[in-house]
């Protein structure tokens, strides 16, 4: 299989994934969600991180980010990633690989596919039979939104309510349940590799833009319908019929 994309395009918003060494429940235990939520804390800090959702499960982790241009997302997987690992490794004195080989990027167009995406970050938990509804997962953009804490926030508030057009946190906060209450009664309770496994996910002219914006490196990739939209996609393929694309 291809390695995982991460090619960064300045501006764009973006859902990054990233899965423990061979889906190990590697943060299974309170205390490493903890330290991971830290770590993002810093990459705030540090380099200025735009978050707009998150989400810690046992085996992976979900990161919506808004890129300002200054390389500030690659410096904050790095330093999330590698610090989470060191930590547990040293505590369990543990050897070798913590994290998969590389997190995935998918750009996702803002309006309505940000706040489809948002919500299908939110009821990871609920999908994984692990909790009723979002508001029980603690570890979660969802939960920061709806029980806002003064130390430690991690979620860029402002920017969320800028970009869904919205005047008050309050409004915001109705809004975010109101989408999650809703796919209770559609019983969508299937995972949209869309969301995780795409190079973009958006309308069909966001998604031509994204393909153009990456050049070269998209020549092998496809625009297919998905859902209420579009999505980018790689290549199912081994390395060697890669470079024949």
């Amino acid at each position: 299989m291809p390695r995982a994309h991460r090619s960064f395009l300045s501006g764009h918003i973006w859902h990054i994934t990233h899965r423990c060494h061979k889906k190990e429940f590697l943060l299974k235990f309170a205390r490493d969600r903890d330290r991971w939520r830290f770590w993002l804390f810093q990459a705030k800090k540090r380099y200025g991180l735009c978050v707009l959702n998150y989400i810690v499960t046992s085996n992976h982790v979900h990161l919506l980010v808004h890129d300002q241009g200054n390389g500030e997302i690659a410096k904050s997987m790095q330093l999330i990633a590698g610090r989470t690992a060191q930590e547990y490794n040293l505590r369990k004195d543990r050897k070798g690989a913590y994290w998969d080989d590389r997190y995935h990027a998918t750009a996702i167009e803002t309006g309505e596919h940000l706040a489809r995406c948002i919500t299908y970050i939110d009821r990871n938990m609920v999908r994984a039979g692990v909790v009723r509804h979002p508001e029980d997962w603690i570890w979660s953009g969802y939960y920061e939104i709806q029980y806002p804490s003064e130390r430690y926030m991690v979620i860029d508030t402002e920017r969320l309510l800028e970009l869904n057009d919205m005047k008050s946190e309050d409004h915001y906060r109705d809004f975010r349940k109101a989408c999650v209450d809703s796919e209770f009664h559609i019983c969508d309770m299937k995972r949209n590799p869309e969301w995780s496994n795409s190079l973009a996910v958006g309308s069909s002219l966001y998604i031509d833009n994204v393909k153009a914006a990456l050049g070269k490196s998209s020549r092998c990739r496809s625009k297919i319908i998905k859902g209420g939209g579009y999505a980018l996609r790689e290549p199912s393929i081994s390395y060697t019929k890669l470079f024949e694309c």
